[in-house]
């Protein structure tokens, strides 16, 4: 297996298998160190850039105490606090901060803007979310299942449902594919992976004898899951017009608690990348409840708050994996 150092984290396969679970070790030891307070602080004196089109809680906080932890001195750039993209080009703003930054995070919009800023800012980038790709939440969520299944890896079976044509859906089903589990993807055909993301699956679960399935039938696509795993149907910025239809289309996939029995594995797990649409404590979430009278959307609060529900674990190992791919990249994975 390659040293990791130096390298980029633009899409999930710019990992191997190897290197994939590499990672997770890694993550799992600097997170036992953490715990025993004996961090040992790898990365010091580094200086981290990260810039965000997006607003972010986990990523942000994520990268920012990986950081602190491990030496480094992270420089947040906001939406507002660069010239990216009014006065500067991606390419003029990576060979910028290629020179003072010894790694570059980068949340936002384009795929394009990420492979940009890796190919001329001579250091590490990292996608903390593109439109296409979701690497890092991929790292963390494999960690989680694999802390909370008694097997190995590979004996995994994964359901995500819903909304599957996204970033963490795409990343997650080739994070799975690579390293030979059980996937299943339970939504409407319209809202399945792109064609060239189940490819690049598809090519992957070859190699590695992984299991794939496409289906519309949420609860054929559950049944058997150790893991069932979903994500936001909406978003702030979309139009109500948008919420109506995709809300119409996917209400068959809400997880809720009949959902979670047509596992049939009473020690099935429920996964959210979080931030989840559970109650009517959230602005959108009351504007969702006057709209349309539902009180939750892809998920209930009766298998959000439950003992199967295992999403701030998820969301700590973000932090775990996060530090594990800055130290790999910086320091190398011997460090």
């Amino acid at each position: 297996m390659a040293d990791l150092k130096g390298r980029s984290l633009c899409k999930d396969t710019d990992l191997s298998a190897g290197e994939f679970t590499a990672l997770l070790d890694l993550a799992d030891e600097l997170r036992q160190e953490k715990r025993l307070g004996k961090e040992r602080r790898r990365l010091e004196g580094r200086n981290i850039a990260l810039v965000f089109e997006k607003t972010s809680t986990r990523t942000r906080s994520a990268f920012e105490v990986a950081s602190n932890d491990q030496g480094a001195f992270p420089t947040y750039l906001g939406p507002e606090e660069t010239q990216l993209g009014h006065k500067e080009s991606m390419k003029d703003t990576a060979r910028v901060l290629g020179r003072m930054f010894d790694g570059i995070e980068f949340r936002g919009f384009s795929q394009e803007s990420v492979d940009v800023l890796a190919a001329h800012s001579g250091v590490p980038v990292w996608n903390g979310l593109t439109d296409a790709w979701h690497p890092t939440q991929a790292l963390a969520d494999v960690l989680t299942m694999r802390d909370h299944h008694d097997g190995s890896v590979e004996s995994i079976s994964c359901c995500y449902v819903g909304d599957a044509r996204n970033n963490t859906a795409s990343s997650l089903l080739v994070a799975c594919a690579m390293l030979g589990m059980e996937i299943a993807i339970g939504a409407p055909a319209s809202r399945w992976p792109t064609d060239e993301v189940r490819a690049v699956a598809d090519d992957l679960a070859a190699r590695s004898g992984a299991g794939i399935a496409l289906l519309e039938d949420p609860r054929e696509a559950v049944r058997g899951a150790d893991f069932v795993y979903t994500d936001v149907w909406v978003s702030m910025g979309e139009p109500p017009e948008a919420w109506d239809e995709r809300i119409d289309l996917l209400l068959p996939y809400q997880v809720n608690d009949d959902l979670m029995r047509a596992t049939v594995n009473p020690k099935a797990k429920f996964l959210h990348c979080l931030p989840a649409l559970h109650n009517t404590e959230t602005v959108l979430g009351k504007q969702l409840y006057e709209r349309r009278g539902l009180e939750a959307l892809e998920v209930t609060e009766s298998v959000f708050e439950s003992p199967a529900s295992i999403v701030f674990d998820q969301a700590e190992n973000r932090l775990h994996t996060i530090k594990a791919l800055m130290v790999a990249t910086l320091a190398g994975l011997e460090a």
